[in-house]
């Protein structure tokens, strides 16, 4: 159970690695000619889209690929010895306690009906045989480090009784137990909240330099793996195309794929009009669909026939940089310094009328205090409290917050899945706050739309693509007969840019951005005034997001439509938004034109929310604020200010004002508001947080 002897080489080395899996048709190739190296106390960034390989790696480093995934070809060597020649009692060893693993979704590590504290000191006494006094010892210990509130409690709750930022916590500190040399992070943030994501992030580089851990970190999001990594290793369709230090790979690209996924991000100087985003053409190919020669060839902007497409292409060194290589046979003829090609400018849509109002709308919910048998006292949970605002057509209104801020609620409450507990709702000066969907008439239900976050929970599986249109043009009432709703069907096609062949598939047949395109489809088939985006790209992957958020833009520009974008993601906000409003628990904490949310003087949690968001530039600085504690229950809020448990800027407001009384709106500027007990002269102390280097 002793640890491998101390050993000065790379901590992690695999070299050649291809890892196939095996059904009973075909062998399909899931990882090939994968290098990479990672030496003691580094970071090294893993990044690609869904299906690249990244995490078939980690398992590969586990060893761990089930009973269909072998490797095929090359080696994997932990401290200098190979994995795969280690017998199951060795690696059972070196697993927990050398090598640890974080997974995207922490209770998926935790067994619930054992105490945490149970739970952590198992991993010493199982790997390194010590007594149950020191595990405590330990586990107390290492709970501290992970900067929980309240260690002891901690370790004797339950994992239901903790949110899933601190969940997340205690699965680190597990892995941490046993002080591994090497620790594999997979998309360890994806199911955490912003602000919990950076502390979370904060947390896994302070610990790694603390114990001398080193990370392999898994992620398709470029800002988390400029701020945790030291190099990183981008990877497409099963290969590593560019791999170097941050620096060189950030500032210095010389990969085709590199530079078309830098482009279809939104980074802070891109805008909707002037400099949209470029999306990349054409979809991320299949593990048997892969072409000849060079995988990134039928999307790539320097594709040359003959020559890309003839032969498998080797990784090669960046000429002038040591480790800093590329899967390319053009780099050295690409001119990687000429301008940035944007997408064409547009026209800025002209703001009509005020389609939607929304006046002091409340939502209240009443759940039992004992919500497994229904007794006790009934609780009151105000998930919307006094909501007011008013929408434009042709506006995009994002709406921001995290989750349990009540965005999702306001959305049902529009949509008239729910009924609002006070206050009103006006479509063109009608009420509709009291009128469920079943009693709406058509004209409201078609002029009330919503895109949903997960395009694969939205389309019927058994039906195809053209029919579950149709079915939304005859819900609507659109077209005189079936002739006349197929060819508006195919029009809608036309409109969200897919194939009109693709009436006749089947959605199993569609990637996830086809299938959130038929779900926009399927939206405006009756016309709609305004439509509720709820996270419509965060399941997408990040080449696939521009695509279509640009579709939602234009769509939006031919039909005037109002949108509603709901998200947690303020680079797309800032990006896509003509006003935003910011919610938390319940409230609306500050409301503005963007330009006024994204500039000081800000509302403290809006402060903290742009401090988190993590943006792949190097040239951006950003002021760091993490916030201390979880966001609070909506059962449960904090007296007074609901933001005040985790507020940086509350000693400023004398006599515990923010602990006793809800804040006040203030008007700051023309239609800016906060929410806020700040005195003028504090708000104007205020910094911008996000600050561009060349500034």
């Amino acid at each position: 159970m002793s640890k491998l002897a101390d050993y000065d080489g790379p901590i992690l080395e695999i070299d050649k690695l291809s890892i196939s899996f095996f059904t009973r048709l075909r062998e399909i190739p899931a990882v090939m000619d994968f290098s990479v190296r990672v030496q003691p106390g580094e970071a090294v960034g893993l990044v690609g889209e869904s299906g690249c390989g990244k995490s078939t790696v980690a398992l590969g480093v586990m060893q761990d690929l089930g009973k269909n995934g072998k490797i095929v070809g090359g080696t994997i060597k932990f401290k200098g010895r190979d994995l795969s020649e280690m017998s199951a009692d060795e690696l059972r060893d070196i697993r927990g306690n050398e090598i640890a693993m974080i997974y995207q979704e922490p209770m998926a590590s935790l067994n619930p009906a054992m105490k945490i504290g149970k739970q952590l000191m198992e991993v010493p006494m199982i790997h390194e045989g010590i007594g149950e006094k020191e595990a405590r010892d330990r586990a107390l210990e290492v709970v501290t480090d992970v900067r929980l509130p309240d260690p002891e409690r901690m370790l004797n709750s339950f994992p239901h009784q903790l949110s899933g930022g601190q969940q997340q916590r205690i699965v680190i500190a597990m892995a941490l137990m046993s002080k591994p040399a090497l620790l594999i992070l997979d998309e360890p943030t994806t199911a955490l909240d912003v602000t919990v994501e950076a502390a979370v992030v904060e947390l896994v580089k302070d610990l790694g330099k603390k114990y001398g851990t080193s990370m392999l970190f898994i992620s398709h999001n470029l800002g988390l793996v400029l701020e945790t990594c030291d190099r990183l290793c981008v990877m497409y369709s099963g290969e590593a195309v560019e791999r170097g230090s941050i620096e060189d790979v950030f500032d210095n690209m010389q990969h085709p794929y590199t530079q078309a996924l830098f482009r279809s991000i939104p980074l802070p100087g891109a805008d909707k009009n002037a400099r949209p985003l470029v999306a990349i053409p054409g979809n991320f190919p299949l593990p048997h669909e892969r072409p000849p020669g060079c995988n990134f060839g039928p999307r790539c902007d320097y594709f040359e026939e003959g020559r890309c497409d003839a032969q498998d292409i080797p990784m090669v060194n960046v000429k002038g940089f040591e480790r800093h290589s590329t899967r390319c046979l053009k780099s050295e003829e690409i001119d990687w310094n000429a301008p940035i090609t944007m997408g064409e400018q547009k026209e800025k849509a002209e703001v009509g009328k005020v389609v939607l109002k929304m006046d002091n709308l409340k939502k209240y919910y009443e759940v039992a205090a004992n919500a497994l048998f229904g007794g006790g006292d009934k609780k009151v949970v105000k998930a919307n409290e006094t909501l007011s605002f008013e929408a434009r057509e042709s506006e995009t209104l994002a709406i921001v917050g995290e989750s349990g801020c009540g965005k999702s609620t306001f959305a049902k409450v529009l949509m008239g899945l729910e009924t609002a507990t006070d206050g009103q709702i006006l479509l063109d000066g009608n009420n509709i706050e009291q009128t469920p969907i079943q009693k709406r008439d058509t004209k409201t239900v078609a002029d009330v739309q919503m895109v949903f976050q997960n395009p694969f929970d939205t389309l019927n599986p058994s039906m195809t693509v053209g029919r579950q249109i149709m079915r939304a043009l005859e819900i609507f009432g659109v077209g005189e007969s079936e002739a006349d709703r197929r060819k508006r069907m195919l029009e809608l096609l036309d409109l969200v840019k897919l194939p009109r062949a693709f009436a006749d598939r089947m959605p199993r047949q569609l990637s996830g951005g086809q299938k959130q395109r038929v779900g926009i489809a399927r939206a405006f088939a009756g016309g709609a005034r305004i439509v509720v985006a709820d996270e419509p790209v965060s399941a997408l992957d990040v080449s696939v997001q521009a695509a279509v958020t640009d579709l939602l833009m234009e769509i939006q520009r031919e039909e005037k439509t109002t949108l509603l974008f709901i998200s947690h993601d303020l680079s797309i906000v800032r990006y896509l938004s003509d006003r935003v409003m910011v919610m938390y628990l319940g409230h609306v904490v500050e409301m503005g034109s963007t330009d006024q949310v994204f500039a000081p003087p800000y509302h403290p949690y809006t402060e903290a929310l742009l401090s988190a968001v993590p943006i792949a530039d190097t040239s951006v600085e950003k002021e760091h604020i993490v916030l201390e504690g979880d966001i609070p229950s909506a059962m449960n809020p904090p007296p007074g200010c609901p933001f005040q448990t985790r507020c940086r800027w509350k000693s400023e407001v004398p006599g515990g004002l923010c602990e006793q009384e809800v804040p006040p709106v203030r008007q700051l500027a023309e239609g800016h508001q906060v929410k806020c007990h700040l005195a003028d002269d504090i708000l104007a102390r205020m910094t911008p947080v996000i600050k561009i280097a060349a500034e």
